[in-house]
């Protein structure tokens, strides 16, 4: 479905990614790793085509760059770390801003059709029960979701999403993600996602990338690329082990000794 082949892309004349070559089919979850300032941000921005690059970005072997701006929101939605807030609008009318690319103006209303999606998709994150509350008096978690769901409901082929469970407590984070992979295979879409908590790339993801100093470090299946030596590399630190020590003590976590020495718990 996507296919990107040599690609460079950055800032002001400077390359910030270089030489990257990669593909993700439908219904697949690609989950891109890295330390910081390694370029995932970048590469999420070139497949988009928000910023312009060299090589080749190919959505069902046609070139991003060829879509309109409209006809491209109705293939790709991109949700990034930071979005602004300039009007307060209602959870519900934020979320329909999604529909804009299928509509011929707003003028015109939505459908019921696109009531009943919008409606399914803030029910599922749950946002049902507050829709008609104004974003700006919502938590950074909440807000996540609203524009998660604004994303969903522009029912794209492809969504890069920009470390998405940012702000979100760990039940959310593990709903959501929960969840994208289910919409990804069912819908037979492709989720793309910058990701940094490892452990959920191995439990949701299908394919990871790692990415280090602009290139591509590596590419295949988690457990087959997240291994010590390439993470070392990586990120300067042996997070293999650092995960291991963690694991003995959630083992001990609850464990209390009893009168006779032994351990119950």
């Amino acid at each position: 479905m996507l296919e990107i082949k040599n690609l460079y892309s950055g800032y002001k004349g400077t390359d910030v990614i270089r030489n990257i070559t990669l593909q993700a089919g439908r219904g697949e979850v690609l989950c891109i790793v890295g330390p910081n300032g390694c370029g995932k941000t970048t590469l999420l921005k070139s497949i988009a085509h928000i910023i312009p690059y060299r090589g080749t970005v190919t959505l069902d072997s046609r070139e991003v760059s060829s879509f309109s701006r409209k006809n491209l929101a109705k293939k790709i939605a991109l949700l990034g770390q930071i979005s602004e807030l300039y009007f307060p609008y209602s959870i519900y009318d934020t979320v329909a801003l999604g529909r804009y690319a299928h509509s011929r103006g707003f003028l015109r209303g939505l459908s019921k059709e696109d009531d009943e999606l919008i409606t399914d998709i803030i029910k599922k994150l749950e946002l049902y029960d507050e829709k008609d509350r104004m974003i700006n008096e919502l938590s950074g978690g909440q807000l996540q979701r609203v524009f998660l769901a604004r994303t969903l409901v522009q029912d794209p082929d492809l969504i890069l999403l920009d470390e998405p469970t940012n702000h979100l407590d760990l039940k959310h984070q593990v709903e959501l993600l929960r969840y994208l992979a289910s919409w990804a295979k069912e819908n037979n879409k492709t989720v793309i996602g910058v990701l940094h908590d490892l452990n959920l790339v191995h439990h949701f993801g299908d394919t990871a990338a790692v990415m280090g100093g602009g290139k591509l470090i590596a590419l295949g299946k988690p457990e087959a690329v997240l291994d010590g030596e390439t993470l070392r590399e990586t990120y300067g630190i042996d997070i293999r082990k650092f995960m291991l020590e963690s694991l003995e003590n959630w083992k001990t976590t609850g464990v209390r000794k009893t009168e006779d020495g032994k351990t119950d718990g």
